[in-house]
């Protein structure tokens, strides 16, 4: 991931909407939702939903499969694990014992 890359995520998270979409997919898993679903969930209408998931797919945060004629989203984690990387590379000096809480926090319990 280079520079420009980190900020189109970060200023994709950046916006509310957009940040709760991107959590409800993560807890979503692999399968995803519908794009419908996640609008109603968030209580936004079809087109400010469409527009805040646009948004989330071209940062590369999320992946779009089409059904029929839905679009089914769920979180990019190859995405997602690349933005952290990035975030953290040549972390703490050469003291990797001092990254090991951020580790532990950003490591699934499932």
């Amino acid at each position: 991931m280079d520079n420009r890359s980190a900020l189109d995520a970060l200023a994709a998270l950046g916006q509310e909407t957009r940040l709760s979409a991107f959590r409800l997919l993560v807890k979503a898993g692999p399968k995803g939702l519908p794009a419908g679903e996640v609008g109603d969930r968030l209580g936004t209408v079809q087109n400010t939903t469409s527009a805040h998931l646009k948004v989330l797919l071209q940062a590369g945060l999320i992946r779009a499969e089409r059904e029929g004629r839905s679009i089914r989203y769920a979180a990019d984690m190859t995405g997602f694990r690349d933005l952290l990387a990035f975030l953290m590379e040549d972390c703490c000096d050469g003291a990797p014992e001092l990254c090991r809480p951020v580790i532990d926090a950003v490591t699934c319990r499932c």
